[in-house]
């Protein structure tokens, strides 16, 4: 079993699979800033068909989802900060620190990130 703490052959885990974190770290870009966005044009749109029709029970409704909705982009868009904070806490994540270093690399910040596999644990 391989975990990220050990070395085969002197190449650690997150460096030899940078590729997958950067493929890994694009979709989560693309995630973060699309949800965010659909969830308020689709809000929009339910407040809008709300308001046309002009009912107060509707409006209200809408507002209560906008509302929702927002709150839930809000969170979507920070779940990576959120995690990286989490990790940044823990005490026995030292261990592995380094390594995570170089996965977190690639998937915050994947145009960074060294795919070449000998990069020695070190990103651009």
């Amino acid at each position: 079993m391989l975990l990220l703490d050990e070395t085969v052959a002197g190449i650690s885990f997150c460096t030899d699979t940078a590729a997958v974190w950067q493929l890994v770290g694009n979709v989560l870009f693309v995630f973060k800033i699309a949800i965010p966005i659909l969830l308020m044009v689709f809000g929009m749109i339910d407040l809008g068909k709300a308001v046309v029709g002009a009912k107060d029970d509707e409006i209200k409704k809408a507002l209560k989802q906008l509302m929702m909705r927002a709150i839930a982009a809000v969170v979507i868009f920070l779940i990576p900060t959120i995690i990286a904070f989490i990790f940044s806490i823990v005490d026995s994540f030292d261990d592995v620190k380094g390594d995570y270093n170089v996965c977190a690399q690639c998937i915050s910040h994947p145009g960074s990130c060294n795919t070449t596999g000998a990069n020695d644990g070190k990103v651009k």
